[in-house]
């Protein structure tokens, strides 16, 4: 069963930068759809950027331009290296795997991202 571990979340002004790390374990990163997503309070959990099935990435709009998801399958390790940071982007960040095969998803315990104004 594949484990992952978030870290890099912290507090950072307005229109800095963060890069957070997923380390992926007992299983290769490749076999999964990995993603992030995140969960404002009060919110509901929101996809934010994945390497989708058929290949390429995806963002959620509103990140567009400022955040880029990233891969390191010698180190199986997924990133998301986040610029130009808005209070809005404030959230608990999930690191996400989906298991095609077994039709399962996994999350990370997530971390903690604030952008103080």
């Amino acid at each position: 069963q594949v484990q992952l571990v978030e870290s890099g979340g912290g507090l950072v002004q307005v229109g800095g930068s963060l890069r957070l790390s997923c380390a992926v374990s007992g299983s290769s990163a490749t076999n999964y759809v990995m993603g992030w997503y995140r969960q404002a309070p009060g919110k509901q959990r929101e996809w934010v950027a994945i390497f989708p099935k058929g290949g390429g990435t995806s963002y959620l709009e509103s990140v567009k331009g400022r955040f880029t998801i990233g891969r390191d399958n010698a180190k199986n390790t997924v990133y998301l290296q986040m610029n130009s940071l808005k209070p809005e982007d404030t959230a608990v960040y999930y690191c996400y795997a989906r298991s095609e095969v077994w039709g399962r998803d996994y999350w990370g315990q997530g971390t903690q991202v604030t952008v103080s104004s």
